[in-house]
């Protein structure tokens, strides 16, 4: 995030995701809707005005070609460090067959919520550190304990042994999963804010320098 803007990263993630799902998107486009936002949320934090008015890009202005130059450079990054394998495996089938062996699937909201689960896994860093089963066990238990529905299991044994998951593993992914619930305050939210941008990011690095020592150049 020091290099490259969560801002810019942002938008190469989901301008490559759109080719890889056929469902391609105008950059002007894409860089429009995240100027939106941005101008928004900024809004929100220091209102100048009670009502927001969006002030958009000049057409053939140097900012959105600025913008364009960092999406092309994000998605660039993100297929440099994917080492091109683009290929991913998503967890909703194993979802199916895990709440099929639990019996489960008759229940519409289990279902629901445990799908909702592993959507919001999907804004965490879980799906690089743990393998799908501990991922799938973990939506499963968090739906369990919300709807008070038991699962058979005897300590210091559980089901979720029954699909290879170790409960550190699955404790750790829960973790993940609900710390996206917890209230931001104020100040969070303006700091979020201020560092879409790398700028912004050296900035608060500059500010709050690590404890180890100065940031490395």
């Amino acid at each position: 995030m020091k290099q490259f803007g969560i801002g810019d990263v942002g938008m190469g993630a989901l301008y490559l995701a759109s080719k890889l799902e056929e469902c391609p998107l105008r950059m002007r486009d894409l860089i429009n809707v995240y100027d939106l936002i941005q101008q928004y949320q900024s809004h929100t934090i220091n209102p100048k005005s009670a009502e927001f008015r969006y002030a958009p890009m000049s057409y053939f202005g140097s900012t959105f070609y600025d913008l364009k130059d960092a999406l092309v450079v994000a998605e660039m990054q993100i297929l440099k460090r994917l080492g091109f394998n683009v290929h991913v495996v998503l967890p909703y089938g194993t979802l199916i067959n895990y709440l099929r062996v639990l019996g489960l699937t008759s229940r519409e909201d289990a279902c629901t919520k445990a799908w909702g689960y592993l959507n919001d896994a999907m804004q965490t860093p879980v799906f690089s550190l743990y393998q799908v089963p501990t991922i799938v066990s973990a939506a499963i238990y968090l739906t369990t304990r919300h709807l008070k529905i038991s699962l058979p299991s005897k300590s210091p044994h559980g089901w979720w042994e029954l699909f290879d998951a170790e409960w550190e593993d699955l404790w750790s992914v829960c973790g993940y999963i609900m710390r996206l619930y917890r209230e931001r305050k104020e100040e969070d939210r303006k700091r979020v804010v201020t560092m879409i941008a790398k700028q912004g990011v050296r900035k608060w690095l500059e500010e709050n320098p690590p404890e180890s020592g100065p940031i490395p150049k």
